[in-house]
């Protein structure tokens, strides 16, 4: 897909954002608070996990992501036999060169769907898993980088359906973000009866970004300000989730958030703070992003850790 050249100064920074929110919300129907935290979690430079059942949209999703931001799209459908070249690429000899060439492979793209991650072998996903931690991809001695921006879309299935491969711990938390997009209310699934299917409608899309805007606007929101006050705010949140742990029989039924996550909420946060136009970030932008940053590095899965989160937001006091 052709990008066309993006004036970066026709438009304030806030009504720029909310042109992609609008165009991805005429893909997505009624899903706009999921809708801005896959794009916060693209300006927070981090990647974003989608777990829900088939058919709701999550494919959909990641396209008009990509399509609306002119970013290069790939998409990669993990199965059982899925094999780490697969996905990095592969080194096949030249007859001609006398010399090996290395081919890359979909995780040299911009944004790369991982569909069904949980489809594939533990080294499949390791390997995935890697590069979205270094973004870069190491093979035959030499360390090839990826693009920026890279941004990784995994879909997962819900780990009671069969030939399904749980993430371990240390791997769900390389995902900043965990969302479902669940169903859709009653006149979101009205539209999407009466209108049909909205993928035909991505082919129709007008990028509305480039790669040097989507890196500008990650430096924006890199360079929010945050308030001490707001500082104190984010700690209370962590060591809330470390208040409980137990001990004996009650021990690792409830873990805290690293210090690791505290700088991606810290992140996601400014994010959000950027999509609402605002160049400070405010305890209600904490509040917005904390159950998608935190619900998967909590006890009990991505949607049990939400409602803690939800939870321990009622608890702490906002400064």
């Amino acid at each position: 897909m052709s990008v066309r050249p993006i004036e970066q100064d026709t438009a304030p920074l806030g009504d720029q954002l909310a042109g992609v929110l609008a165009q991805l919300e005429r893909i997505i129907v009624g899903k706009r608070h999921q809708l801005r935290l896959a794009l916060a979690c693209v300006l927070a430079r981090g990647h974003l996990l989608i777990e829900d059942i088939p058919g709701v949209g999550k494919s959909t999703l990641a396209q008009a992501l990509a399509a609306s931001l002119g970013l290069k799209y790939t998409r990669v459908q993990f199965t059982s036999d899925l094999l780490p070249a697969d996905i990095l690429g592969v080194s096949i000899f030249d007859t001609h060169a006398q010399a090996f060439r290395f081919h890359a492979g979909p995780i040299f793209n911009s944004v790369v769907l991982a569909d069904e991650v949980n489809r594939a072998p533990p080294k499949t996903q390791s390997a995935l898993l890697e590069a979205m931690e270094e973004r870069q991809v190491s093979q035959d001695g030499q360390t090839r980088m990826l693009p920026d921006p890279f941004f990784v879309i995994a879909t997962q299935n819900p780990v009671e359906q069969v030939g399904a491969y749980p993430l371990p711990e240390s791997q769900l938390d390389r995902f900043l973000m965990s969302i479902e997009l669940g169903y859709p209310d009653v006149a979101a699934e009205r539209e999407l009866l009466t209108n049909g299917d909205r993928r035909a409608q991505i082919l129709k899309i007008t990028p509305l970004a480039d790669t040097p805007l989507v890196l500008s606007w990650q430096r924006e929101a890199a360079a929010a300000h945050v308030s001490p006050a707001l500082f104190d705010y984010i700690q209370a949140l962590l060591a809330a989730t470390r208040g409980n742990t137990g001990s004996g029989a009650d021990a690792g039924a409830r873990r805290g958030l690293s210090p690791r996550a505290g700088l991606l909420l810290l992140a996601a946060a400014r994010a959000w703070a950027l999509l609402a136009g605002r160049p400070m970030v405010l305890p209600e932008d904490v509040q917005a992003v904390f159950p998608a940053v935190a619900g998967h590095r909590l006890a009990g899965g991505a949607r049990a850790g939400a409602l803690q989160a939800q939870s321990l937001l009622r608890t702490v006091a906002v400064p």
